[in-house]
């Protein structure tokens, strides 16, 4: 999976998504201006030790996004989509796009790609999710409709044994 963030403004929640993306092996894509700069110390503390394990890009701008990666399978994330994040079929090699978090996503781009948008659903008085917490529905959907490739479904107590010395359901 992709995660696109164009001209993303809070390092917090660029933080918030690199971590996400580290945990999910999604790829992050960013796209200049960039309301910060990359060795930010908020970016870094947000994202913790989790820069190392994930992959990356950074982008001029949008036309430059989109020249390196042709053929790209968009799908735009914006309060103003006309169906759920919920209804799409996703990939593993799709591309889920999301705005700055003061404005979201040009209209314009929008518009043109109208049946690709998908919006999570929220109360009409809402005006949105956070930015990270938006990516991280979104994402996870598109994971759960690919049964989770390559992650760990189940954790276990240190405490208790592996599942080879002894099952779980032992101890419920």
């Amino acid at each position: 999976m992709n995660i696109v963030l164009v001209e993303p403004e809070i390092p917090q929640n660029t933080g918030n998504i690199a971590r996400t993306c580290a945990a999910t092996g999604a790829k992050l894509h960013l796209i200049r201006p960039l309301g910060f700069v990359l060795d930010d110390k908020h970016l870094k503390r947000a994202g913790l030790d989790y820069w190392n394990l994930m992959q990356y890009a950074v982008y001029e701008n949008w036309q430059d996004f989109l020249s390196k990666n042709p053929g790209a399978n968009l799908y735009y994330a914006s309060t103003k989509a006309p169906r759920a994040y919920t209804e799409v079929s996703y990939q593993s090699d799709d591309y889920l796009v999301f705005g700055r978090e003061t404005r979201g996503l040009d209209e314009a781009l929008l518009q043109a790609n109208y049946a690709r948008c998908v919006r999570i659903p929220m109360r009409a008085e809402a005006r949105s999710l956070n930015l990270a917490n938006s990516v991280a529905i979104v994402l996870y959907e598109a994971l759960r409709q690919q049964d989770f490739p390559g992650l760990s479904e189940a954790g276990r107590l240190h405490s208790l044994p592996t599942p080879e010395e002894k099952e779980w359901r032992d101890y419920l």
